[in-house]
């Protein structure tokens, strides 16, 4: 398995620095890199509006939840095109974003344990 890795890993290293360049995997400056969190930023923040308009319309902590969830997604977005652009340090982007990974992971699991129908079985899952 290692031997068969390692020539693949090498071959990718190689591409990178000397087909397409030193600066392809850099972050600072990175234009493809950009473009995808631009383009993850738009949809995001589509369906941020989507969700707001959702809780608008309905109300309630669910909606209001999943609201606040897609936000710290947009936020990621926001974040990731600070640092490529130069705005955001590192260590910073790293302490936002896993921060945010982790409140969107707790956000949806708190709303979909707090807000399903029915109460939990006494005695477990069957």
């Amino acid at each position: 398995m290692v031997t068969s890795v390692f020539p693949f890993a090498t071959t990718v290293a190689w591409l990178a620095t000397d087909v397409v360049g030193p600066s392809w995997w850099a972050v600072e400056g990175s234009t493809p890199l950009l473009i995808v969190i631009l383009i993850a930023g738009i949809g995001t923040g589509v369906l941020f509006a989507v969700s707001l308009v959702a809780y608008a319309r309905r109300g309630g902590r669910r909606f209001l939840l999943v609201s606040i969830a897609i936000g710290a997604l947009w936020a990621r977005s926001i974040v990731g095109a600070g640092t490529v652009l130069g705005y955001v340090p590192m260590p910073a982007h790293h302490y936002v974003e896993h921060t945010l990974d982790f409140a969107i992971a707790a956000i949806v699991l708190y709303a979909v344990y707090a807000h399903a129908p029915g109460e939990p079985p006494e005695d477990g899952p069957p």
